[in-house]
């Protein structure tokens, strides 16, 4: 698994481009276009400034509105795009934290908890809107784009893997690029950190290597999203068009814009 396309800062996780792959007409997708990270509450000010070198014309925020508002995303001097987000999501907690503070977590919990969630995740109201909305961004726009939730990893994984199959990345590079998550962050260092900050609000001391499979990803996820969507819909491609308005001409609109 290749990580040259991982750009490793202090204070931002996860962040990498999502392009420059091969593609099923014979070209590739664009480098510098498609920007992926984490959310950006505590990034640094030199860190920033790295932002600020791809010069974003829309910033996709994906999480909720109470993660919005607890962990505010800081913003490059001189940023002059928009930013995509909704309030869809306004009553409750995300279903992560419901899962942490009424269940034990384990290997097997959290695997089982995530498997679940991921065959809902294409589904949710907040993401049917947000994610067409992303894709018409695409289809009109030919400035960068960063798409990141809380870690950058499920919804945005989720959404990275939806604009690899429309484009005609191949399932292995599909994969292998929402895999990537798994050695952009240090996990298993970062693991009984990660376990005293979930104890504060769940109550529940969790092992390492169960806090490694919760916050890891894994095939298995992706895959199940894949097929309640053929459930559902009967492919990518017709869910893409029925449920996101990624229609002929607006797909498209899109690969002229992205890929070379």
């Amino acid at each position: 698994m290749s990580t040259d396309r991982l750009r490793r800062l202090e204070t931002l996780d996860n962040l990498r481009d999502y392009g420059d792959y091969a593609v099923a007409s014979g070209g590739r997708i664009k480098s510098g276009r498609l920007i992926r990270s984490a959310h950006q509450s505590r990034i640094s000010d030199a860190d920033l400034a790295v932002l600020g070198e791809y010069g974003f014309g829309t910033i996709v925020d994906l999480r909720r509105p109470i993660e919005r508002s607890k962990q505010p995303s800081r913003r490059y001097a001189g940023f002059d795009g928009r930013v995509i987000e909704n309030d869809l999501d306004a009553v409750g907690e995300a279903p992560h934290i419901t899962f942490l503070k009424s269940a034990d977590l384990t290997p097997d919990s959290g695997r089982r908890f995530m498997t679940a969630l991921y065959g809902e995740m294409p589904f949710a109201p907040s993401h049917l809107e947000i994610f067409a909305r992303y894709f018409e961004v695409l289809a009109e726009s030919d400035r960068p784009v960063l798409i990141h939730c809380a870690a950058g990893k499920d919804r945005t994984g989720m959404l990275a893997a939806l604009t690899h199959h429309l484009l005609g990345v191949s399932r292995d590079d599909l994969l292998e690029d929402y895999l990537l998550t798994n050695v952009a962050v240090d996990l298993e260092a970062r693991a009984p950190e990660i376990a005293l900050q979930m104890q504060k609000f769940t109550g529940r001391l969790a092992a390492p290597d169960a806090v490694v499979a919760f916050m890891g990803v894994e095939a298995a996820y992706l895959d199940a999203a894949f097929a309640a969507i053929d459930d559902r819909h009967g492919s990518l491609d017709v869910y893409l068009e029925q449920a996101l308005g990624v229609d002929a001409a607006r797909r498209e609109r899109i690969a002229e814009r992205l890929t070379a």
